[in-house]
C-alpha cells in the first residue's frame, strides 16, 4: 500500500492527549402530530447533555430504553442536527459548518451499530462494501482500494479470501469485525459504538470487545459507547454518563461511578446488574412506576416520581443541576 493511500484509510495515531469531541448544552426537541384530533406536541429527547471526549478515550452513554442515548448518537454522527447547543468535532462547531467542510467533518465520526445482520448489504461482497466508503468519498482508484480493503480485513482478524464472500457466509461475531472494518475505512477518530456486541453471544462479545481495545490503542479511536449492559461498560470504559429522559444525571469516571454511586438511578442501574460471584450480596432496588412521557416531563426533578429517596415538594419544584459530589458530578438534590 502507498504513503498517501495509508494516511487515507488508517486511522491517525495520536501525540499527547487532545479533546476530539466536545457538546455544550446539546437539545434535540422533535414536533409530532399527537393522534387526529390531538394536535402537535413537543418531544423532547435531548434536553441539555454536556461532555467532552479525549482521543484514546471511551465513554459509556447508558440508561433505560427511552432515555435518550440513540438520539445522542445520531447528533454525534450528524444523521441530525441539534435543536440548540453546540457540538464541536476537533474544535469546529458542526451547527456553523457546510458543504465541504460539512462532508469533512462526517468523515472523522463513523458508527457501528447494535445488529451485524442488518448493518451489512446481502447483495454486496465484503469487499465491495468495505470500499465503498473511499469509491464515494475519495478518489482512490480501484485497485489501491482493494489493497485497502484487504489491508483492513486482517486488521479485524479475517482473511483475505473473506474479501470475495458474502454476509450471509459469515458468522454475527464476524460479521461484527466487518461492520468495524468499514467504519475505519475513512481514517477516522472517533467511533460511535451502539450496542455493539448486545447482538452477539457472550464469548464472542469478548473477542469483539478486545478487538476495540487494540483498534483503540493502535490507533488513538476515541470511542462513544452506547450500551445498557453495565458489566461490559464497566470492562471497557474510561468514563461514564448517566442519562434519564433525555439529561445527564451523573457523569464520571468508570471507577468512581462504578465504585460509589451517587444518584439514586444509577444505583438502581447497578443494583440490577448480573454478578459473577455468587457469594457476594447485594441490594436490589426496585423503581416503581413507568418511564415518563417525553412529551409531558415532570417538573423539577424529572426522576422523582420513581425515586426511593425524593423530597417532594424540593424534588417537585426545583430542577437540578449536575454538581460536583466526592468526584462525580451528580444531578440530584439529595446526594452527598
Amino acid at each position: 500500500m502507498s504513503a498517501a493511500l495509508a494516511e487515507k484509510t488508517a486511522p491517525a495515531k495520536v501525540a499527547g492527549v487532545q479533546t476530539v469531541l466536545e457538546a455544550r448544552d446539546l437539545v434535540r426537541y422533535y414536533e409530532v402530530q399527537r393522534g387526529l384530533f390531538g394536535g402537535k406536541g413537543l418531544v423532547k429527547a435531548l434536553d441539555g447533555v454536556s461532555f467532552s471526549l479525549e482521543a484514546g478515550k471511551t465513554l459509556a452513554i447508558v440508561g433505560e430504553s427511552g432515555c435518550g442515548k440513540s438520539t445522542l448518537a445520531r447528533l454525534l454522527t450528524l444523521i441530525e442536527l441539534p435543536t440548540e447547543g453546540r457540538l464541536l468535532i476537533d474544535g469546529i462547531d458542526v451547527t456553523g459548518a457546510h458543504g465541504a467542510q460539512l462532508k469533512a467533518l462526517r468523515r472523522r465520526v463513523q458508527m457501528v451499530f447494535q445488529n451485524p445482520y442488518g448493518s451489512l448489504n446481502p447483495r454486496q461482497t465484503i469487499g465491495s462494501t468495505l470500499e465503498e466508503p473511499l469509491l464515494v468519498n475519495t478518489d482512490t482508484p480501484a485497485e489501491e482500494r482493494r489493497v485497502a480493503a484487504m489491508a483492513m480485513l486482517a486488521k479485524v482478524g479475517l482473511r483475505p479470501e473473506h474479501h470475495g464472500r458474502y454476509p450471509h457466509m459469515f458468522s454475527g461475531g464476524q460479521r461484527q469485525r466487518i461492520a468495524i472494518a468499514r467504519a475505519l475505512m475513512l481514517n477516522p477518530k472517533i467511533l460511535v459504538l451502539d450496542e455493539p456486541v448486545s447482538a452477539l453471544d457472550v464469548s464472542v462479545r469478548a473477542q469483539v470487545l478486545n478487538l476495540l481495545a487494540d483498534l483503540q490503542d493502535e490507533f488513538g479511536l476515541a470511542y462513544v459507547f452506547v450500551s445498557h449492559d453495565l458489566s461490559v461498560v464497566r470492562h471497557i470504559a474510561d468514563d461514564v454518563a448517566v442519562m434519564y429522559l433525555g439529561r445527564a444525571v451523573e457523569h464520571g469516571t468508570a471507577e468512581a461511578i462504578f465504585a460509589k454511586p451517587r444518584h439514586p438511578y444509577t444505583r438502581a442501574l447497578l443494583s440490577a446488574t448480573p454478578m459473577a460471584d455468587p457469594t457476594r450480596q447485594k441490594q436490589r432496588i426496585i423503581l416503581t412506576g413507568d418511564l415518563p412521557s417525553p412529551f409531558a416531563p415532570p417538573p423539577g426533578c424529572t426522576f422523582h416520581p420513581r425515586c426511593p429517596i425524593a423530597d417532594q415538594e424540593r424534588c417537585r419544584a426545583e430542577v437540578p443541576v449536575l454538581r460536583d459530589v466526592d468526584g462525580a458530578l451528580t444531578a440530584c438534590h439529595l446526594a452527598v
